[in-house]
């Protein structure tokens, strides 16, 4: 579609009925005035005349086993109605211009930048040198295109959006020179490849997969290599329920190693087993194991160990009560996995800084707030800084917002809804 022909399809209503599937509730002027803005940038920056797309990605919330997927466990999560959009144009060259809004023009060679630099870790350059790196090995077309990005997912919320990002490249790369036949697993694999290869940042296949495949999806990582993936159909905000995400401000800069350290210490127990992963290991065996394992790996490791294996259990247990829709299960769960993050897994504050502990505080208010409301609240995502997670009665939602909002600052509560659909093209 030419990038006129968009602009007066969008002024006209004729994306309408897609923005009220992606955006519930949302004002749909506001929702066009996004578009548009997205649109008419692309425009100026990178002119008339071009053919483009149109397309969105969700961020994620997960909603159950935190930290369980780097060790082939289990997990629950659901995209949300918090998203990244791009209007993109192929480019006949092998360079890809990406402009998010806010941020400077990347600019990558894909035929020049293949392979890890070390140098560039950290970098948004890395990540989309990183998919188009992996679609390539994959045996996927690759090519350069022009995009103007725009995200309401904010950094360091606990919502992906580095993984939401990377997801984007995949999705433009996919319809721009695959027909769209790429399936949401390998643009997820090939979105963490980038992230872990060429950012330079340990993680699992939860986030990426959550953003690419939409709706609440219980994973499986056994075989990391083919994810099992069961949708599951339940709606919370039938249920009278709203899903809010917590920002509690503070920073992640500085905090990979202790992401890294997680996955690494559960790796180090499996070790003494002669296993790969904790997945392969039996709870009984690593309960008879204690005494050595403390030796060997320290305390932290086994009560990280312990978390793993009480969480994995937990995730079985909170899908069975989703399939039932059994609410005060589910909820039970939530909570249960909250206090195990943070005692055991013991992902709510950094060492580094322990003045600050914004996440230990949200946390804390939640409790006092919502104790005898029938809710739920937890750690939310990787920890250490960013979000909790909080399940609000509707009735009770304004409160809990004005609560967060004046203690973590203006709009520090989102209230989400779930997204049915992943990654797409809208046009």
């Amino acid at each position: 579609m030419n990038i006129n022909k968009l602009i007066e399809t969008i002024e006209t209503g004729g994306l309408d009925d897609k923005f009220t599937s992606l955006y519930p509730g949302a004002d749909i002027l506001e929702v066009r005035t996004r578009y548009l803005d997205a649109a008419g940038n692309f425009l100026g920056m990178f002119g008339p005349g071009r053919e483009v797309m149109l397309l969105s990605v969700p961020g994620r919330s997960e909603l159950s086993g935190n930290h369980t997927d780097h060790n082939c466990g289990c997990v629950i999560a659901a995209s949300v109605d918090l998203d990244i959009i791009a209007v993109a144009s192929p480019r006949p060259d092998r360079q890809i211009r990406l402009k998010s809004e806010g941020l400077p023009q990347n600019r990558v060679d894909i035929d020049k930048y293949t392979r890890p630099d070390p140098a560039l870790y950290g970098n948004s350059d890395s990540l989309i040198a990183g998919v188009c790196a992996g679609f390539a090995q994959s045996g996927y077309a690759v090519g350069g295109f022009d995009a103007y990005t725009t995200s309401k997912i904010a950094k360091g919320a606990g919502l992906s959006s580095s993984a939401a990002f990377e997801v984007m490249v995949g999705c433009i790369l996919n319809h721009m020179y695959n027909g769209g036949k790429v399936d949401s697993v390998s643009i997820a694999k090939v979105a963490q490849y980038a992230e872990n290869e060429f950012f330079g940042k340990p993680c699992g296949l939860m986030d990426q997969i959550a953003c690419a495949y939409g709706g609440i999806v219980a994973i499986d990582f056994a075989d990391p290599k083919s994810p099992v993936i069961e949708k599951l159909n339940f709606d919370l905000t039938k249920r009278g329920y709203n899903l809010c995400i917590v920002d509690s401000g503070g920073s992640h800069a500085g905090l990979t190693d202790e992401y890294a350290a997680v996955a690494a210490e559960m790796r180090a127990v499996a070790s003494h087993f002669g296993r790969a992963c904790l997945r392969e290991v039996d709870e009984k065996e690593l309960m008879s194991a204690i005494p050595e394992l403390r030796v060997a790996c320290g305390d932290r490791a086994v009560l990280r160990a312990l978390h793993f294996v009480g969480e994995n259990r937990r995730v079985a247990e909170q899908k069975q009560a989703l399939r039932e829709g059994d609410l005060d299960c589910y909820f039970a769960g939530v909570r249960a996995s909250g206090r195990s993050s943070f005692c055991y897994l013991q992902n709510v504050f950094s060492i580094k800084n322990a003045k600050e502990q914004g996440l230990s505080l949200a946390l804390c208010l939640a409790e006092k707030y919502l104790t005898g409301k029938t809710a739920a609240w937890r750690v939310h995502g990787g920890g250490f800084a960013g979000s909790i997670q909080a399940y609000v009665k509707s009735g009770d939602v304004e409160g809990f917002r004005r609560l967060m909002d004046r203690v973590f600052g203006r709009e520090a509560c989102s209230v989400l809804h779930i997204r049915r659909e992943g990654a797409l093209r809208l046009c």
